[in-house]
């Protein structure tokens, strides 16, 4: 990696990790040029613009999402055994790799619902990508495949129990956040994968 990529990717993360602590309009110019070790002006040298940085840092964390959650479901056979990995590596993505703040995109999402624009647009674009790919799986949970309406049913409850998994941990201190989630999520599978469901 060239020293100028290189220079970017550090700008990039730092950035991630302010906008998961404080939102994306919280990210500070002056503390990111300060813990990367170059002025505001030096900042443009790799960027535009302020709103360039944003589109960056939401890019960067969908794209690490990917790598996180989705990468090691990929290689498994399409419905249970993916959702199942998917479900572990998300609710270790929101405890672990970003256990400072929480998961990032539900704050982006949360921060950008009603902000029209570019950033909001890439955000929802990314996340409809995601979406498109669950729904896919929870269609091959069983065969004959799931109905369009029973896999968005479904894919709404897992979405339901990565946030209230968030929520119980990190606002109730519930120690068994994660069991708990992991338990209603088994037993979703458990009642979507049969035929009498």
């Amino acid at each position: 990696m060239r020293k100028g990529e290189a220079t970017r990717v550090r700008i990039v993360g730092e950035a991630a990790r302010q906008a998961a602590l404080r939102g994306l309009t919280g990210v500070s110019l002056s503390d990111l040029a300060d813990a990367v070790g170059l002025s505001k002006s030096g900042l443009f040298k790799h960027f535009d613009s302020k709103d360039d940085i944003h589109l960056a840092v939401v890019e960067s964390v969908m794209d690490r999402f990917g790598e996180m959650i989705w990468k090691p479901a990929e290689i498994l056979p399409p419905g249970r055994a993916r959702l199942e990995v998917i479900f572990e590596r998300w609710l270790y993505w929101c405890e672990e790799e970003w256990a400072e703040s929480g998961c990032p995109i539900n704050a982006f999402s949360i921060e950008l619902d009603d902000q029209p624009g570019p950033l909001r647009d890439l955000l929802r674009r990314r996340l409809l990508g995601w979406r498109k790919t669950l729904l896919r799986e929870f269609r091959a949970l069983r065969d004959p495949a799931l109905s369009e309406a029973e896999a968005q049913a479904a894919y709404f409850q897992m979405k339901s129990f990565i946030l209230g998994h968030t929520d119980s941990r990190r606002m109730m201190g519930d120690d068994d956040a994660r069991k708990s989630a992991s338990a209603a999520f088994d037993a979703l599978l458990d009642r979507t994968s049969r035929l009498d469901a």
